[in-house]
């Protein structure tokens, strides 16, 4: 077992015992929970780094595990047994707990799925009835572990603080019941996960095929009634799209009065309508006319740190009501014919998306233009056929945000239960 001294300047208090809001059944009576720091409950140790300049002691077949991969079932580095043999490096096993100490995920905790050698950065727990329990449990405390003992913008924690943590462990049949119950959850939150990934990974697939690849007139996936219609028809942006950069008003005039777009709104969503916008910002009527955005209309990010998300677009789709658009956006004004779910998704193919990324210009931020994008080239079908391949994609996004919901629904449900199966936070902070 670990010392079970305080951490400096940290008095002992008396145990204390409380009981949880929901107990199974068959633990009714059992008595209270016992209160225990994580030092008193599990042995712990943390691990070190090998010389990064000696090259013999990397490259082997050890998972050199970090704190931003505790979760993970593959790490970036590997050890060798030199490099083991000669370091701080220590070793943890499947199911250990592993808490992150320094980083931007400091406070992170998980049960390890591979087993390797651990670095400073990282506490290793291992309790002498449930890891999973106490996991469960550090899981749920750490928002509180970080707003206590992480500040000043520091980030880190140290191996004493976590293992003055104190929880309240109930009998180990009832830490068993526990643990069984949540990682159940767990287990279908997982599952209900695999299949999300699987509807993106086809969604994305889908694009792939009902789109024409870089230097092809035609999809490779196209509907039965569409076989014999014909090529798709070349046309410039600029054929389609009137283009005009945004609002430039003073911060006064933000915070109330018409809704405007802005890079948030294009990139956090896959299509814009007007109660997802963010912002808002006091102007005239004839600026509202002037910089108006309508149903139909494609809004283009003008400006980005990374040429890859330079020109990212997102369609407008409210028919009620108008909007206005930011100076970091370009407004591309619906002219020509096309259908605009079709053309949004078109915008978003990884093809497209090269194009438009490759005709923007900078070092450390990158721009786009209105005549970049007038220039950029693409291929249309029939709106017929355009309508049949946007309702296609559609539908599997509708899909997939039922699916993410599901899992919402799982994430809410575990939170809810976690409340009611451990005593309050509040009440085991001391």
């Amino acid at each position: 077992m670990s010392s079970k001294q305080e951490p400096k300047g940290m008095q002992p208090t008396a145990k204390r015992k409380l009981l949880p809001r929901l107990r199974f059944p068959e633990f009714r009576d059992a008595g209270k929970w016992e209160e225990k720091t994580i030092g008193d409950s599990c042995d712990t140790f943390s691990g070190g780094t090998p010389n990064t300049s000696n090259k013999e002691f990397y490259g082997g077949t050890i998972p050199f595990i970090r704190s931003a991969e505790i979760d993970k079932v593959q790490t970036e580095l590997f050890l060798t047994n030199e490099g083991l043999i000669n370091s701080a490096a220590k070793m943890v096993r499947r199911g250990d707990i592993l808490v992150a100490l320094y980083g931007a995920n400091s406070g992170d905790v998980a049960l390890s799925k591979i087993e390797g050698a651990i670095n400073q950065a990282i506490l290793c727990l291992r309790h002498e009835n449930n890891n999973v329990f106490v996991y469960q449990y550090l899981a749920r405390k750490k928002s509180w572990i970080i707003s206590t003992y992480i500040q000043g913008g520091q980030g880190n924690l140290s191996g004493e603080i976590v293992k003055s943590v104190k929880l309240f462990f109930p009998h180990p049949r009832e830490q068993q019941k526990i643990a069984g119950c949540l990682a159940s959850i767990d287990d279908l939150i997982t599952l209900e996960t695999q299949k999300l990934d699987a509807l993106r990974s086809h969604g994305k697939g889908l694009m792939q095929q009902l789109f024409p690849a870089e230097g092809q007139t035609l999809p490779q996936l196209r509907f039965p009634e569409f076989r014999n219609a014909g090529e798709w028809e070349e046309k410039g942006l600029g054929e389609l799209l009137e283009f005009k950069n945004g609002i430039n008003a003073s911060k006064e005039q933000y915070g109330r009065g018409t809704k405007f777009i802005n890079v948030l709104d294009i990139l956090q969503n896959e299509f814009i309508t007007y109660e997802k916008i963010i912002g808002s910002v006091d102007i005239s009527d004839s600026m509202v006319e002037k910089f108006s955005v309508n149903y139909g209309d494609i809004l283009f990010q003008r400006s980005s740190e990374t040429q890859e998300e330079v020109g990212t677009a997102s369609v407008y789709l409210d028919k009620e009501r108008t909007s206005t658009f930011g100076g970091f956006v370009i407004r591309g004004k619906k002219i020509g014919k096309y259908e605009p779910t079709f053309l949004n998704k078109l915008l978003k193919s990884q093809h497209i998306r090269n194009s438009i990324s490759s005709k923007s210009g900078g070092s450390t931020r990158f721009n786009i233009g209105q005549e970049s994008l007038s220039a950029v080239k693409i291929f249309l079908p029939s709106t017929q056929e355009q309508k049949k391949v946007a309702d296609c994609l559609t539908s599997l996004d509708e899909s997939i945000a039922l699916q993410a919901q599901k899992i919402d629904a799982l994430k809410l449900h575990k939170k809810g239960l976690m409340q009611q199966l451990f005593p309050a936070v509040d009440e085991v902070s001391g």
